[in-house]
Parts: C-alpha cells; sequence; structure tokens
C-alpha cells in the first residue's frame, strides 16, 4: 500500500511477473515439458543406477577410492562407514536420490561455471556485467523464484535441479574466475615465450595454478547444492529433504533428526571425497 501519492509500484511489478509468467506457460507449455524432461532424465537415471548399488557394496567402492586417493588407513575406513552409517539410520533410498540430484547439479554447475568464469577472467567488460547478476543470484530468496520455477517446470526434479542450479552456481564461477585473474602474469608470459599457444598456455599453466581456487569453488558449490536438498522437497524432489519436511510436517522431530543426521553425513562424504579424489588435503584449517 501506499500514501496516496506515490504509484503502487508492487502490485504493477506483481502483475507484470504473473502476466510474464503466463505467457511463456500458455504460449510454450509443450516445449517446457520437452526441457523439464531432459532435465529429469539424468537425475532419474542416476537414481536408478544407484537404486541398485547395495549400501555395502557403495561402501567397498567409497573405500577403494579413498584408499586409491589418499592412502591413508584411518581416512579410508571412516569414509567407507558413511554409507553404512546412512543405511542404518533408514534412509539410504532417500540418501540416494538426494545424491542423484546433488550429483547432477554439480555437473551442470562444472559445465557452465568454468566456462564462465574463464571467460570472466579474460574479459573485464563480462566480469563487470555477471557480477551483479551473481550478487542478485546469491542474496534472493530461493523462495521468490522457486515459484516460477515450478510454474514453468511443473514439480518435480526439475525445477528442483533449475533452482540448485541458480543457488550454487555464483561462488564457483567468482572462485574460478578469482583463480585465474590471481595467476602470476610473469609464469604466463613465460610460458607464451616457450612456445605455448593461449589454449595450451590456459590448461597447462594458468587452470593448474589457479586449482586451489577452483577447488574451493566446488567445495562451495556441493555444500550449496546440500543446502538446497530440504528447499527442492517442498517443489517434489524427492529424498533426504523430504523426510526433514515429513517430520516438520507430522510434528515429529525425530524424524526430521534423522534426515537433518543424514544429510550431515552425506555432506561430509561429499566434501572429504572430492578434497581427496581432488588432491587437496583432507584436513580443514582451524577457522
Amino acid at each position: 500500500m501506499t500514501d496516496g501519492f506515490l504509484p503502487d509500484l508492487g502490485k504493477a511489478l506483481q502483475g507484470a511477473v504473473n502476466r510474464a509468467v503466463d505467457a511463456v506457460v500458455t504460449g510454450y507449455g509443450d516445449r517446457l515439458d520437452g526441457v523439464s524432461a531432459a532435465l529429469t532424465a539424468p537425475v532419474r537415471g542416476l537414481e536408478t543406477v544407484l537404486a541398485l548399488v547395495p549400501a555395502p557394496l557403495f561402501a567397498v567402492a567409497v573405500g577403494l577410492g579413498a584408499w586409491a586417493a589418499s592412502r591413508r588407513l584411518g581416512f579410508t575406513i571412516g569414509m567407507a562407514l558413511l554409507p553404512l552409517l546412512i543405511a542404518m539410520l533408514g534412509v539410504w533410498t532417500e540418501a540416494m536420490q538426494s545424491l542423484a540430484l546433488i550429483t547432477v547439479s554439480v555437473l551442470l554447475v562444472l559445465l557452465i561455471g568454468l566456462p564462465l568464469g574463464m571467460a570472466a577472467a579474460r574479459l573485464p567488460r563480462l566480469s563487470r556485467v555477471l557480477a551483479p547478476l551473481y550478487d542478485l543470484m546469491q542474496t534472493i530468496p530461493s523462495f521468490v523464484y522457486l515459484i516460477p520455477v515450478a510454474m514453468v517446470l511443473g514439480l518435480g526434479r526439475a525445477p528442483a535441479l533449475v533452482a540448485t542450479l541458480i543457488y550454487a552456481l555464483p561462488p564457483f564461477a567468482r572462485l574460478t574466475e578469482l583463480g585465474l585473474r590471481g595467476v602470476d602474469r610473469e609464469l604466463v608470459q613465460a610460458a607464451r615465450a616457450l612456445g605455448l599457444g593461449r589454449w595450451q598456455t590456459l590448461w597447462l599453466v594458468e587452470l593448474p595454478l589457479a586449482r586451489p581456487s577452483i577447488l574451493q569453488g566446488l567445495n562451495q558449490t556441493i555444500m550449496m547444492a546440500l543446502a538446497m536438498v530440504v528447499v527442492a522437497s517442498m517443489i517434489g524432489a524427492k529424498g533426504l529433504g523430504e523426510t526433514v519436511l515429513l517430520g516438520l510436517q507430522r510434528a515429529d522431530p525425530g524424524l526430521g533428526f534423522v534426515g537433518g543426521l543424514a544429510i550431515v553425513l552425506l555432506a561430509i562424504l561429499l566434501d572429504r571425497m572430492a578434497q581427496a579424489v581432488l588432491g587437496r588435503p583432507v584436513e580443514h584449517p582451524n577457522p
């Protein structure tokens, strides 16, 4: 409401957004169904594959991967125990559903964020254009864009995937750009002087030197994707978030705690395994 002297901008903006969403849904309904199906397919496919893997076999695979990456017995045992703990909580199927959504989301962030960060590091004008867009994506509450995304793509995995992508993309793209901008220019010039082309210098010199910053961005992406698990359950995405949501709806704090604990265990598993496999130290520095 306004005081009568100023136009009611809120109502005008509300009407404009509603008309835009209605126009998109009405005019491109069939195409949007195809987009939704295309986004859902890889998540469903990965869910199907993960559902076929028993928890003990999954734990063995995680243990082998942890040993190959770290050669540390304690770390290997700890990582192998985490899937078993999740299974013992009785939410193994839900955990695999969440893992499928997170995996596909993170892969999409990598496919989009890495080229964006590389381009922004080389093009200052593009960086200035993307900066406010990243700010908007990081600061706007997720429920604000969940509503139109769910209306456009329908309920289920597709809008959850898009919402997670919007939420988790900015930190990875920004840290990739920051890492590349922080590379010593003298090393780049030396590489060019030795006969390396622009793309060879990027892949062989700049990206390896920017690796710590890029991996930090990947870590942030994984954590932010996990943070969207509960929110995504509100628009029909299956997984551990649905368990937490059911605990809230049924006033069952125990069920909510089980779902939340499983999310924490999955977060630890993904975080530490990603660091180990990609060559970062497993230990976190004290804040």
